[in-house]
């Protein structure tokens, strides 16, 4: 049995938000790593500084962290955004913009070093990225289990 799938209109914009968008702001946030690299004197092969070693290891730590977390999310949340706006377009559009700004205030809060490690990373509009990242996830389960009923 063959599944045939159209493209609902309005997919342009979630190619933009969850595809185009999500490489600029790795861009970005990979741009403020080198910057703390310098600012911290974190040379290459280091991904993390050493306590001990590093004189201000934290502050680096943090914002390396900050972008790491936006690139252990990345690709699940485009892979369920891409498969849930064949169903819910707007929805998912909405939550790649959401997910961009949210990964962003994620690094921001968590490199302020004069908040306590365990909540800034949620103190500045991190957890946009969660929501957005949930929405997308139940967009995806939705359009899948459309899909099943259908074939």
């Amino acid at each position: 049995m063959v599944l045939s799938i159209e493209v609902p209109e309005g997919y342009g914009y979630v190619f933009f938000t969850c595809g185009v968008l999500p490489a600029v702001i790795n861009i970005i946030l990979g741009g403020k790593v080198m910057a703390a690299r310098k600012k911290f004197d974190v040379q290459y092969p280091n991904l993390y500084a050493t306590p001990g070693f590093h004189k201000e290891a934290d502050g680096f730590n943090r914002v390396q962290r900050g972008h790491q977390h936006a690139l252990e999310t990345i690709g699940d949340f485009r892979t369920v955004a891409f498969i849930g706006a064949l169903k819910h377009p707007l929805v998912c559009a909405v939550s790649g913009l959401l997910y961009c700004v949210g990964n962003y205030m994620y690094l921001v809060g968590y490199a302020d070093v004069s908040k306590d490690v365990k909540k800034a990373r949620y103190s500045k509009g991190g957890p946009l990225q969660s929501l957005a990242y949930l929405a997308a996830l139940g967009c995806g389960i939705s359009a899948c289990v459309s899909f099943i009923k259908e074939s």
